[in-house]
């Protein structure tokens, strides 16, 4: 069997077993560069090689959390709480209790939009904004199972669909790929192209909320999150806050790094005494608690896609796929992001896939007879299936960064199965009829 096929199988039985993510790509990884031809040794070596290409995105995420701690010492977090429950009441029952779901999920849904798009933060907001609503969240009995979704579709759906922050990004990698690989097009297609499979994620989005996971469900009494003793909130530490999620987004943009962006708000809340000097150790290793599991599972997983590439298996597959569809057009589609959806979910990142798939995709979408769009939206598509339920992506991590603060939330259960359901099924099926009709 397919290298390919072998490790990813493992790592999703592995982990919706309950085994450690971290471990399960491992002992997929092992077994797939065994499947491929390698040696023990040179899986090792492959692995461990590959390691070095998440360690810049851990130490990101882990200095994001303690940005995110440190804000959380200023009292910012306890105004939200405050503002949510004086619209809940005592009792968040009736009305109330509905127009309280109905703005966090609309809050928490914009929040994730923005981190792609308007404020490109990626998933730094889930540990500011999401534990410190637990509470508020199981007194209103809103199943997590649904934020996952709600957080999952806003850090994925922008991206994939308009061309700014990230979503240019993603775009970019689109069109100089295909490029690369004999198919110049025009970047102001791409959102055409990809409408259609976007939309398939707002209709899962749509069914998360009001089929899905609409029962109330009870996670027992709770209580908020805390970071920290209470204190006083003064306006100084809002206006200091402000600037200093100011600061990160700049030193962010200018420097393309998230490093230096999370440097620069914990400078400003340090400097401007928000925050204690005293406080500082503490923070940093509270934000890489917080993080820790995102950063290692980053790790692990380019250490996977490193013995994935080294077996060459990604191509055999194409091509072994390939040689089974004859003159067929629409399982052609339907071949190529079930094989897009392979590759992300074992790698986790749908911009390390595109480079994977598109000099293959390419050619054969070519050969097929599919116009322009069809390609970019098989390719776009492609890469962006398993994001959504892969569980070694920052899309499911994230959320279950923030939702398991106080150990009730499971990553593989509670966030990868429901995003997979909601988002790559849907993603799938409008994929394959966004390339059947472009």
């Amino acid at each position: 069997m397919n290298a390919v096929i072998i490790a990813v199988a493992i790592m999703l039985i592995l982990s919706l077993l309950r085994v450690n993510v971290v471990l399960a790509l491992a002992v997929g990884a092992l077994a797939g560069g065994l499947a491929g031809g390698l040696s023990i040794n040179e899986t090792i070596e492959a692995f461990t090689g590959g390691l070095g290409g998440g360690a810049t995105i851990a130490l990101s995420y882990a200095l994001l959390g303690g940005f995110a701690v440190a804000i959380s010492r200023t009292g910012i977090p306890e105004v939200l709480v405050k503002l949510i429950l004086k619209v809940v009441g005592n009792e968040g029952e009736g009305e109330r209790k509905g127009l309280a779901k109905a703005l966090i999920i609309l809050i928490l849904l914009l929040v994730a939009i923005s981190s792609q798009n308007l404020i490109p933060i990626h998933i730094a907001f889930v540990p500011l904004l999401v534990p410190p609503i637990l509470h508020i969240l199981d007194m209103l009995k809103i199943d997590r199972r649904l934020i996952a979704c709600v957080l999952a579709f806003g850090l994925i759906a922008p991206y994939v669909l308009l061309p700014y922050g990230f979503g240019l990004l993603f775009h970019e990698v689109i069109a100089n790929q295909m490029a690369l690989a004999g198919l110049e097009i025009d970047m102001a297609d791409i959102p055409s192209a990809m409408a259609l499979p976007v939309a398939g994620m707002a209709l899962g989005l749509i069914i998360a909320i009001f089929i899905s996971y609409r029962k109330p469900r009870d996670y027992g009494n709770s209580e908020a999150i805390s970071n920290g003793p209470d204190r006083e909130v003064r306006t100084r530490n809002i206006v200091f806050t402000v600037i200093a999620l100011a600061a990160a987004l700049a030193g962010q943009i200018t420097t393309d790094s998230m490093i230096i962006g999370a440097i620069s708000g914990i400078a400003v809340l340090y400097a401007t005494g928000a925050v204690r000097w005293k406080e500082a150790d503490e923070l940093l290793n509270d934000g890489m608690k917080m993080m820790a599991f995102v950063g290692f599972v980053m790790i692990t997983a380019n250490g996977f896609a490193a013995v994935i590439q080294a077996t060459g298996h990604v191509q055999a597959l194409v091509e072994s796929a390939s040689g089974m569809l004859g003159d067929n057009k629409s399982v052609a589609a339907l071949i190529m992001l079930l094989v897009g959806l392979l590759v992300t979910m074992g790698i986790g990142s749908s911009f390390a896939t595109i480079p994977i798939i598109a000099a293959i995709f390419v050619p054969l979408s070519v050969e097929f007879g599919f116009s322009t769009l069809a390609i970019i939206s098989l390719i776009g598509t492609a890469g962006a299936l398993g994001d959504a339920g892969s569980p070694a992506s920052d899309s499911t991590l994230g959320p279950t960064a923030g939702l398991n603060a106080d150990g009730k939330h499971n990553h593989i259960w509670d966030t990868c199965v429901p995003t997979f359901i909601h988002y790559n099924i849907p993603l799938i099926i409008f994929g394959w009829i966004a390339a059947m009709i472009l």
